[in-house]
């Protein structure tokens, strides 16, 4: 005859007499499947799961159901806000004994996605993207928001003026006796002079925070991807050749930007989202040892 094993979480009471907001685990393995259009992925998620624990009395919630529950996120069929919001909610029913009513599950993985090189044909490279997403069922409402990192290029349009004066005042010394000048002697003083400043830049980051539809098909993680990546223009690149670099360089010349510029493109570019989106872009400063930040919302 097989022993019933104790469950202290149900048979003692807690000596300090209190409800928990939230109880779970953090920091949880667990394979899932992004699919969206062409793109499907089998990636890997570190998964924090909680639910709330309002009687004051009960020890402590039953962590393996919740577990066990996550499967239900991790069988081979592509994650949707539609099955999160299922796992949610049997996650809460998992716990009736424990008269939980809220739930909560936040994912971070890296979207790995190939890209084309910017010029090159036939040349591409991955890029990796960190993306969070949390879910919640609360009062019986769920909600979801995706957050996704994009690395780009920022150069500092105050730089760029400043190279330009000197680039100006270095032709202005080295001509002011000259009458004329052809198209060729210009080209080639500036074959040999035009670095005479150069505007500095830096790699910089935009974070972006959507609330998705519960009813979407799929998280649209890729659309969100690429509408960031447009507004800002000057996206980190991959694989590329000398002719990548310098059409790296154009885009560069062509979107000068300081933070604010990068957040307000944001804010404007994100036609994307229908609900609330969050910004904060950062540019590691390659002038100082701190970097330039700022937030934005769009209702």
């Amino acid at each position: 005859m097989t022993a019933i094993l104790p469950d202290v979480s149900l048979t003692e009471r807690s000596r300090s007499l209190s409800p928990l907001e939230w109880v779970g685990m953090q920091g949880i393995d667990l394979p899932v499947l992004i699919e969206e259009g062409d793109y499907r992925r089998e990636l890997h998620a570190r998964v924090d799961v909680q639910v709330d624990l309002p009687m004051p009395h009960t020890k402590g919630i039953h962590m393996s159901r919740l577990y066990r529950l996550l499967d239900g996120l991790a069988e081979g069929k592509p994650l949707t806000p539609g099955n999160m919001q299922e796992v949610l909610a049997a996650m809460v029913a998992s716990h009736h004994d424990c008269a939980s009513r809220n739930a909560r599950v936040r994912l971070a993985f890296a979207l790995l996605v190939k890209r084309p090189a910017l010029v090159t044909p036939k040349l591409s490279g991955w890029k990796s993207y960190p993306v969070t997403l949390e879910a919640s069922l609360h009062g019986g409402r769920f909600t979801l928001q995706a957050s996704v990192t994009v690395g780009y290029s920022s150069t500092c349009p105050c730089s760029a003026a400043l190279s330009r004066q000197l680039i100006e005042q270095a032709f202005l010394a080295a001509h002011r006796n000259a009458t004329t000048l052809t198209p060729e002697q210009v080209a080639e003083w500036l074959t040999h002079n035009a670095t005479l400043a150069t505007p500095h830049s830096q790699r910089s980051e935009a974070q972006v925070q959507v609330e998705l539809k519960p009813t979407a098909q799929d998280l649209g993680l890729i659309a969100l991807i690429d509408a960031i990546e447009q507004a800002v223009a000057t996206p980190i690149q991959a694989a590329v050749k000398r002719a990548d670099e310098q059409a790296f360089a154009a885009l560069n010349g062509q979107n000068l930007m300081f933070v604010e510029d990068a957040a307000r493109r944001l804010i404007n570019g994100l036609a994307i989202s229908d609900g609330e989106a969050h910004v904060h872009v950062r540019h590691i400063e390659s002038l100082h040892p701190h970097d330039a930040v700022a937030w934005g919302r769009r209702d």
